[in-house]
Formats: C-alpha cells, structure tokens, sequence
C-alpha cells in the first residue's frame, strides 16, 4: 500500500520551521529526512504527542507538505491532529515544540497531553 500524499492537514509555524532545519542541520541529517509527528496514550490527559526525525515513510502513512517542510503521521493519529499546528517557543515562558490543536477538548498543565 502506498502513503498517502496530502496538501494540507497538518501544519508548521515560521519558527518550528526554522528550528527543524536547525536541528536537522545540527544532526547532520539530509533533505529526505522529515518530522514524524503520532499521539500516543500516556500523559495526565490521556493521548501525548510524539515527535521524531525519519526518512521512511511506512503503508498507511499520511504525508502532509508545509512551508516546504514535510509533516508524516501515521493513520490512526492523523484523526487527532487534522488542523494542528506545530508550534515553536524560545520565550522565557517555555522553550520547545508544542502544538496547537483545534481538535484538543481538553490539554494538561504542562502542554504536552490532551484529551479529546
């Protein structure tokens, strides 16, 4: 089965994009490397995110192209994250990846669970 090509879905900011090429440079990781983004259970709110660099793309897997970066998840957690914006923070308030989900009913404390 083949993956599945996407226009929209899921999304990046400006500087998420910038710290991905970042890191990606940092890694010494090439142009077909991409952010593997999937929910799992676990966190104080049910389903967390996880976020990987990879360069497979699996059956079944959903590819979604964003300001030119590439965005994959697998099929089951493309129904959490239809619509999510991948988020990117240096302030002094928190600095790191999170991710802004309409889909979310309800996100824990620290930012990195959710229900729905």
């Amino acid at each position: 089965m083949e993956a599945t090509t996407m226009m929209s879905g899921i999304f990046i900011s400006d500087k998420a994009k910038a710290r991905v090429i970042d890191l990606l440079a940092q890694e010494g990781r090439g142009e077909d490397y991409f952010v593997r983004v999937s929910v799992v259970s676990g966190g104080c709110s049910g389903l967390t995110y996880k976020m990987d660099f990879d360069n497979e793309i699996k059956a079944g897997d959903q590819v979604f192209e964003d300001k030119n970066v590439k965005l994959v998840t697998d099929r089951k957690s493309v129904l959490y994250l239809f619509s999510t914006t991948l988020e990117y923070s240096d302030g002094l308030d928190g600095k790191g990846f999170h991710f802004m989900n309409p889909n979310a009913s309800r996100t824990c404390a620290c930012g990195e669970s959710f229900s729905v």
